[in-house]
């Protein structure tokens, strides 16, 4: 098992998806959308995806959540499902501050916005090179508002009975791991609305199964 993996098949899963994204126009910058549910361990395989592929092209990580809108914005018409799914992104500044700029070989603005805090930043400008792969994780990243934004999706699968609990687990005490629980109903229900309006697995360019994270399945087109 390699450093920093959990298991020697994660590694190998990994390895594979990374072999897919280096060859994958490789004089040319990239941009790959790493889509799914909330806990479905999206960042966690980006991270890693960003750091096999970096020994062989630049890589550029970025997340969907630093371009979260206010909250007055979020919760401009309510604070159920359909708001969650429609409201929560700027996606005409994400693709102002960092699909533009990167298609042009301009200096990336990887976050304007600290959800937690629910404040703008102000975070440096990132350059890219000729070659750069930027690796963007979040929820809702084949919705129509991005659709001719990617090069290439991965979509990682997991059931909400595994991923509801697993995302929760992050606040301890405070959420309710059912998914049907009416306390995840804003997240679930949301989520459901994506799925079935985009159908992103079966639009996404490659899909891992990540439900056991010891032993993730990637299917990857013949």
């Amino acid at each position: 098992m390699r450093d920093g993996f959990l298991s020697t098949e994660r590694y190998a899963a990994v390895l594979a998806l990374a072999a897919r994204i280096v060859a994958f126009l490789p004089q040319e910058r990239i941009a790959v959308a790493v889509d799914g549910v909330d806990g479905a361990g999206k960042t966690m395989l980006a991270d890693e995806l960003a750091a096999t592929v970096g020994p062989r092209r630049h890589v550029m990580r970025v997340s969907i959540d630093g371009f979260h809108h206010p909250s007055p914005v979020r919760y401009r018409h309510g604070r159920g499902p359909e708001q969650y799914y429609r409201d929560s992104y700027d996606y005409a500044l994400f693709r102002a501050a960092v699909l533009e700029p990167f298609r042009r070989g301009q200096p990336v603005t990887p976050a304007v916005n600290d959800v937690e805090q629910d404040r703008r930043v102000d975070v440096p400008a990132v350059p890219v090179k000729a070659d750069t792969v930027l690796l963007v994780d979040g929820v809702f990243l084949q919705r129509p508002e991005l659709e001719s934004a990617w090069d290439a999706a991965l979509f990682v699968d997991v059931p909400f009975t595994v991923s509801v609990p697993r995302g929760n687990a992050r606040f301890p005490g405070l959420h309710d791991p059912d998914p049907e629980a009416e306390s995840n109903a804003r997240y679930v229900r949301g989520q459901r609305i994506y799925l079935a309006e985009v159908r992103p697995r079966a639009r996404a360019t490659w899909v891992i199964d990540n439900t056991d994270l010891r032993r993730p399945r990637v299917h990857l087109p013949s």
